[in-house]
């Protein structure tokens, strides 16, 4: 019986029975020594001390050592050997050391909670006080293991301390005895045992599998981390295709903090020092941690993506689970650590009611009391702000391995695919749904912490009141169906709403790479309507939306205090005694349980938002990609075969349902030049396509020996300067690229250019001519001395003598030992090849050598009698000029650098004349806080003062009738007053609907207004690009212009109103809060001015780091997007030079630009956070601690349960009001950067209603223009300096002159696409400067240099105002010999064009272009290398038609085809923007001229080559 009674006895004395004998009365010593709940308690309490003694005596000698070695470098002692390595290394960890991280942690949590409740429960007896001491210890004790084990992988311990082995044995140990004690007491007492104990009991038996764990941790003794040698590591990233990381010395001291750094983010007070002190620049932003950076996830996310034969549907979901399950468990455990102590502070309400009501109160459990409450609030700040943090770095590392994933599949894409997703969708993959899934991350845990936390609410509420609990069971459970129907109808809506996003961002990605066409023709405003009827479907699914948000938000926020009248009323009807301590405890848990049931919904929506996402993004990654075995590639292989296919079948369709190419069959050998000629459409472009690998084959062989290099028909310009275009990534050799630049005929252009080779591009080469840009790609194919060469027409775009120059210098000359397979139209080369490929309909129908060729007849002697033809007449008019060949001066092409004016072109330049040599001006970035003029703009722009004042009214009606509830509550359950059930109930629910209704008002008034603003600054933003000139649009990337209309306009659409709403709620929450807590604990007032003083410095102090961190953020997201579909555009010749890597790795630079902006702006998010948080709840403390001792005279202990459920809640919505109110500036950046394009320079009218044309103007095709002088932009040279001619109505005039010389600006400031800088154009006795801009582009006629399409159909391109019938638009297709290719299709008029008219060919694209002409039939028409891109023999008919049609009409022809002006009226020869000559062609034959120069050269030019 004896034994019994120590067993369950709390006292730490024995009852031993003295008389036994010895050898029982040791036993029963023994017994009592290691089965008494004290001595157990002290035994384990010894144990856990001497851990923390010991670790305190080994760090004070490290410290005691590293501070006496005076510097000296010494060999490493013994205390730090098994820490420190002597050479370089990286560390892998493995699971188990993970495994013993969570289990210390799960010990850790568990011994902090068990304390937590011990101090609560009271120290008023000596068991009390020893029981917390013991709970307390243990505590300790195990975060002291955690730091520890945290520290080993910092520092790659590769086993544990010896000491921390030996507690883990020791503590299996003592936690068996005490299990033993605990199951003996179970069996001998039953359930008559202390509680103390029986608690103890039940947790001792549980943590027994954790210890067990442990005590296995300790025997093996590994701690799960191994070395990995830096060598080893860096040869595996060479492998992938990666370059190790270099250490940088601007690398984030993250990485390096040490836990306490960590746990209160000082690693970044640095970086917030600079900050405060002057406006942060990119490159003072550290680099992100090591772990954290792009090539690093990349490859992360690759090495986890799903096998082939792994049967996975949500392909992106599993890669990312397995990729961050350890990240996504961490954040969940501090999820639940926070809702573990979020019910702390209630529960405590109830006791500080209590000890406040007793009259003797005891001065030292009030301290306790606040103690407890003091150490739930830290813990809560520090798990909250922690698991924000960790969240999203979680969702960042996320988004950053789904924007390389994005990217990396762009570079794989086959061409079907790429047009099936269009790059205007594929940039909302990269802006809007990987941010999307970035933002879930904070979301994720509640959906499984909101069940827990409303489940935990409910039992302590029926702790309090009962029965009456019930009704708040069920009062939750309608508004979870109710807000989980919502989420249902927001999915549809929110899909709908990215639906219509993707349409209009595709529209406008098309608009702004043709803005140039668009302004030509006069099509701003049909293009203008077509946004518009985008993005009025959008703003009509965006307004469902957004009130179906607002509904959501008016029930989850009026919850509290309709549940509570529920509740309460419930309890009065069961008769439930209600008093101050009670109520207060209620609507403190009910407040909390506010959070849960509105996040959970929210969690619901972001998670079936993610799934859309999810599918979306799995749809675009499993898209098909090229099929890289459909070419066999050999490299350096023997034979005499280069390129050979047999038997192919090909079709730009993945599926092969049209074929392009059929029965192909062609061989070429090495060193051969191989032609491919044919008429427009015929399958040429897809022939060397095929070779490439980038068609898909649907039968046959494709063999190519040796590396490949291609030169598209469409050119492809990266935005960098010449040089970096040219070297593509490959290492300068000086000689070489001199002799390219040579070959390719760029010496003139870059000393014409200021800064030559270093003059920058803009983007899609907007800044150079036709020709420039081609030979600028010639010069980059060159440069890599590659083994074939596929040229796709690429001498269509310069002139006769400079073809004549590249074919002999480049073609013939540095290439004369590669294989060449030549696209071309022009004829007159074609002697000189040794193969010549004859195509029509997708089969070669010829092949052979010239002469042969031509005895055979058929397609080939056609083509050829066409070019004869036209060169008749040329051969006809330079029999006079023959005669005298030496005193024909040098063509202008060949000009020294003093040309015929005397003017120096050399590069050396004066530094007063040159110009800025960036052409793509660095993005303006505001600096400083945001201007209070944004947020007037902002505010004002629906209705001005008016809305404003309405939205704070009903705030003040709101908060006002929250704050009556309240106040009745604490008046009607006050000792004083007599309580009235059906009066208490009856008012309390009469302010719950006046709460109710006024919140209803105010939710969808935000809303409204909301909805008109974002909806205006649309409307501004579309109206101020569609009005910018042109040069806007080359000095202006479209990636910083996308950027605006998605992620900017995407804030402004529906973050900024919802941020907006909730900031002026939260600041007179916090309003309500002062006022309460003051006025029952006036001495508060005098820590109400330092705690507002140290929040406003904190925002200040953190605002001036984060708002730039939010605008780099911003400013560095564009070059992302605009490098990705700069990619897209081009893949064709990255993939053929094998850049792929090169093009990643700068993908990948730029998205670490980007996430070290936004790790950053997150981790000073919750810097700011904690600190204000931690300043929260000392002033709780504080005001509650007044309350506590101030006598209840002063202090009304009813009122008490009132000011502590308002300032439970003030660290929290403290830091949530600082916080809503930075992000909401952050957010209104989005604004700012809106209002910066509203305000662009607009061109000139579009009508001028005082000066109007005549209706039939021009009515004769006169022109005058005299001493014109236009340069681009302000500080750039003169492009034309001092032109004068004058032209006849109805004559046709041929422009030629060298590539680059000024032909294409002349045409360009006929349309006031460049206005003049002097001088004057006259048409018809009208000065065009004085017209609207639409009054004139819409009377002229134009051909562009580079033609255009539109996705649509073909009528929609041909006419796209709908101003001409179907009988009218097929009379244009046959005119343009379209006709029977249209018919063909199978929807006629209504066949598809895809993006930029990818499925037509480029001449059969210049004929539709035609077709349009045609149409308007203008007077004046303007023809830029209008057939550049078609073979002669259609040429020849286009000629025809144009002279049949446009005969009475005014005809400005650039050509760089001598027989396509040697027919015209007169000739304008321009040089260097100056018109050199203009007569008639036949005058300047017969005397020495440049134009005559130029014909003679045509004329011999086959012969010469």
């Amino acid at each position: 019986m004896a034994t019994a009674s120590w067993l369950s006895s709390l006292e730490c004395s024995p009852s031993i029975n003295q008389s036994s004998d010895t050898l029982s009365l040791v036993f029963q010593w023994v017994g009592f020594i290691f089965l008494s709940p004290c001595t157990q308690r002290i035994i384990w309490s010894s144990v856990d001390l001497l851990l923390v003694f010991t670790l305190i005596v080994v760090g004070a000698q490290k410290l005691f050592s590293k501070f006496t070695s005076n510097g000296t470098s010494t060999t490493s002692s013994s205390i730090n050997e098994h820490l420190l390595g002597t050479d370089k290394s990286q560390f892998r960890v493995s699971l188990w050391f993970y495994l013993s991280l969570l289990v210390t942690a799960l010990l850790g949590i568990s011994y902090a909670v068990i304390c937590i409740i011990a101090f609560s429960q009271g120290v008023n007896s000596p068991w009390g006080i020893g029981e917390s001491l013991f709970r307390l210890v243990q505590a300790i004790t195990q975060v002291v293991i955690l730091v520890l084990i945290a520290h080993e992988k910092k520092f790659g311990a590769i086993s544990h301390p010896l000491s921390l082995r030996i507690y883990w044995v020791a503590n299996f140990i003592v936690l068996c005895l005490f299990s033993a004690g605990a199951i003996f007491r179970l069996i001998s007492n039953g359930g008559d045992v202390n509680q103390y104990v029986k608690m103890d009991d039940i947790f001792f038996l549980a943590t027994i599998p954790l210890s067990a764990f442990l005590f296995i941790v300790a025997i093996k003794g590994s701690s799960g981390i191994s070395v990995v040698r830096e060598s080893e590591l860096s040869t595996d990233l060479r492998a992938e295709g990666y370059e190790p990381i270099s250490t940088e010395t601007n690398e984030s001291s993250y990485a390096k903090a040490s836990l306490f750094s960590k746990a209160v983010w000082l690693w970044l007070n640095p970086l917030l020092d600079k900050g405060y002190k002057s406006a942060l620049k990119i490159e003072e932003v550290p680099t992100p941690p090591p772990d954290d950076r792009a090539e690093r996830l990349a490859e992360l996310f690759e090495t986890n993506w799903p096998k082939p034969g792994e049967r996975s549907k949500n392909l992106v979901l599993t890669t990312l689970l397995r990729c961050f399950w350890k990240d996504m468990v961490f954040t969940g455990f501090l999820a639940l650590l926070r809702l573990t102590v979020t019910y702390v502070g209630p529960m405590l309400i109830q006791s500080f009611t209590d000890f406040t009501a007793t009259k003797n109160r005891n001065l030292f459990k009030g301290c306790y009391l606040i103690l407890i409450l003091l150490f739930a609030k830290l813990i809560e700040a520090l798990s909250s702000h922690h698991f924000n943090f960790y969240s999203q770095k979680l969702g960042m590392l996320i988004r950053t391995s789904v924007i390389t994933a994005l990217y990396k599949k762009g570079l794989r894409l086959s061409c079907s695919s790429r047009q099936d997703h269009g790059v205007g969708q594929i940039v909302n993959y990269m802006a809007v749904d990987a941010q999307q899934l970035s933002d879930m991350m904070t979301q994720l845990h509640s959906v499984w912490s909101m069940p827990l936390q409303v489940v935990v609410a409910l039992v302590l509420l029926y702790f309090y009141l009962g029965l009456s609990t019930l009704a708040a069971l069920a009062a939750v459970v309608a508004v979870l169906i109710f807000t989980l129907i919502r989420t249902q109808r927001n999915n549809i809506l929110q899909y709908s709403v990215m639906m219509n996003r993707d349409l209009r961002m595709k529209a406008t990605t098309e608009i702004l790479n043709n803005m140039r066409v668009i302004k030509f023709q006069a099509w701003e405003e049909y293009f203008d309507q077509r946004i518009r009827g985008f993005r009025q479907s959008e703003y009509g699914w965006i307004s469902k939306f957004m009130y179906s948000i607002s509904l959501n938000l008016v029930v989850l926020t009026s919850t509290p205090v309709v549940v509570g009248a529920l509740i309460f009323a419930v309890a009065v009807l069961l008769g439930t005694p209600l008093d101050a301590g009670k109520v207060f405890t209620a609507t403190s848990i009910i407040k909390i349980l506010q959070d849960p049931v509105r996040s959970f919904p929210q969690a619901l929506i972001s998670i079936s938002q993610t799934m859309i996402t999810l599918g979306r993004l799995d749809r675009y990654l499993t898209s098909r990609d090229l099929q890289d075995l459909s070419v066999e590639r050999e490299e350096g292989c023997d034979g005499s075969i280069a390129v050979e296919v047999k038997d192919g079948s090909f079709s730009w369709d993945d599926e092969g349902s049209e074929e392009v190419l059929k029965g192909v069959n062609l061989e070429i050998k090495k060193g051969e030049l191989g032609a491919i000629v044919g008429t427009v459409g015929s399958g040429k472009s897809s022939l060397l396509a095929s070779i490439l690998g980038e068609v898909h084959k649907i039968s046959g062989k494709v063999r190519v020996c040796g590396s490949t290099a291609y030169v598209a028909q469409s050119s492809w310009i990266q935005n960098a300067t010449i040089q970096e275009n040219i070297l593509f990534g490959s290492p300068m050799n000086r000689e070489r690229y001199k002799e390219v630049i040579r070959v390719c005929c760029l010496e003139k252009d870059l000393e014409i250019m200021d800064h030559g080779d270093q003059t920058e591009i803009g983007e899609r080469g907007i800044n150079l001519s036709g020709g420039q840009k081609q030979r600028i790609q010639l010069a980059r194919a060159v440069y890599q001395d590659c083994d074939i060469y596929l040229l796709d027409d690429v001498f269509s775009a310069v002139d006769a003598h400079t073809g004549s120059d590249i074919f002999k210098e480049c073609v013939r000359g540095a290439l004369k030992d590669k294989t060449i397979l030549l696209v071309t139209h022009q004829v007159d080369l074609l002697p000189n090849a040794d193969l010549i490929l004859v195509m029509r309909d997708g089969k070669i129908v010829q092949s052979g050598r010239y002469q042969e060729l031509l005895q055979s007849g058929l397609d080939f002697s056609a083509l050829v009698a066409a070019h004869q033809t036209s060169m008749e007449l040329v051969e006809m008019n330079t029999t006079t000029s023959v005669d005298n060949p030496p005193q024909t001066p040098k063509s202008p092409h060949a000009a020294s650098p003093r040309d015929i004016n005397g003017e120096n072109r050399s590069l050396e330049r004066s530094k007063s004349e040159k110009g800025n040599s960036k052409l793509i001006e660095e993005e303006e970035r505001e600096t400083g806080q945001v201007s209070s003029d944004v947020y007037r703009q902002y505010c004002t722009e629906a209705f001005g003062w008016w809305g404003v004042a309405v939205v704070m009214l009903f705030s003040l009606f709101w908060q006002s009738s929250l704050m009556a509830s309240d106040y009745w509550l604490a008046y009607e359950t006050s000792d004083e007053q007599i309580f009235n059930p059906s009066l208490f109930v009856n008012i309390y629910s009469i302010i719950a609907v006046v709460s109710c209704v006024v919140l209803v008002i105010r939710a969808y008034l935000v809303t409204f207004l909301g909805l008109k603003t974002s909806q205006s600054f649309f409307n501004q933003i579309l109206h101020s690009i569609l009005h910018a000139p042109m040069s806007f649009f080359d000095t202006t990337p479209s990636g910083r212009i996308l950027s605006r209309a998605t992620t900017d306009q995407t804030n402004v659409d529906f973050l900024i109103p919802i941020f907006m709403g909730m900031t002026i709620m939260m600041y007179f929450s916090l309003l309500s809060v002062a006022i309460i807590t003051c006025q029952y604990a006036w001495p508060t007032v005098f820590l109400i001015l330092p705690m507002v003083w140290a929040n406003i410095w904190y925002k200040g102090y953190y605002l001036a780091t984060s708002r730039e961190l939010t605008r780099l953020a911003s400013i560095t997201k564009a070059p992302v997007i605009h490098h990705f579909s700069e990619t897209i555009s081009g893949v064709m010749t990255i993939r053929c030079f094998k850049k792929q890597n090169m093009f990643f790795q700068e993908n990948v630079d730029r998205v670490n630009v980007n996430l070290q902006m936004d790790f950053h702006n997150n981790a000073s998010n919750e810097w700011l956070g904690f600190r204000l948080e931690t300043i929260g709840t000392f002033f709780l403390c504080i005001s509650t601690l007044f309350m506590i001792m101030l006598p209840s005279s002063i202090v009304n202990a009813d009122y008490i349960g009132l000011s502590l459920s308002y300032g439970l809640g003030l660290n929290s919505l403290l830091f949530w009001t600082v916080y809503m109110t930075c992000t909401l500036e952050n957010r209104m950046v989005s604004v700012e950067r809106i209002k910066q394009f509203i305000r662009i320079p607009s061109e000139a009218e579009w009508k001028i209603t005082s000066s109007l044309p005549s209706p039939n103007w021009p009515n004769h095709g006169d022109i005058e223009i005299k001493a014109l002088k236009v340069r681009y932009r302000p500080n750039t040279p003169m492009v034309l300096k001092g032109v004068n001619v004058s032209i006849q109505g109805g004559e046709k005039v041929g422009v030629v002159g060298r590539t680059g010389s000024g032909k294409s600006t002349l045409i360009q400031v006929f349309f006031r696409l460049v206005e003049p800088s002097s001088g004057t154009i006259i048409i018809d006795g009208v000065d065009i400067c004085t017209l609207g801009l639409h009054d004139l582009r819409s009377r002229f006629g134009i051909i562009p240099q580079e033609p255009v399409l539109f996705q649509g159909s073909i009528r929609t391109n041909i006419d796209p105002i709908g101003l001409y019938s179907d009988e009218d638009i097929w009379k244009s297709l046959e005119r343009c010999q379209l006709k029977d290719v249209v018919a063909a299709k199978t929807g006629k008029l209504d066949a598809s064009v895809t993006d930029s008219g990818d499925n037509w060919s480029m001449g059969q694209r210049q004929l539709m272009c035609l077709g349009r002409v045609m149409l308007k039939h203008s007077k004046i028409l303007f023809m830029d290398e209008a057939t550049a891109s078609v073979d002669s023999q259609t040429d020849a008919v286009i000629q025809k038609i144009i002279r049949e049609d446009f005969a009475d009409c005014t005809i400005i022809s650039i050509a760089h085809r001598i027989p396509t002006v040697i027919d015209c009226d007169k000739v304008l020869v321009i040089d260097a923007g100056l018109a050199k000559e203009y007569d008639k062609p036949s005058r300047l034959i017969e005397r020495p001229s440049l134009f005559g120069a130029l014909v003679q050269e045509y004329a011999n030019r086959s012969s010469g080559l």
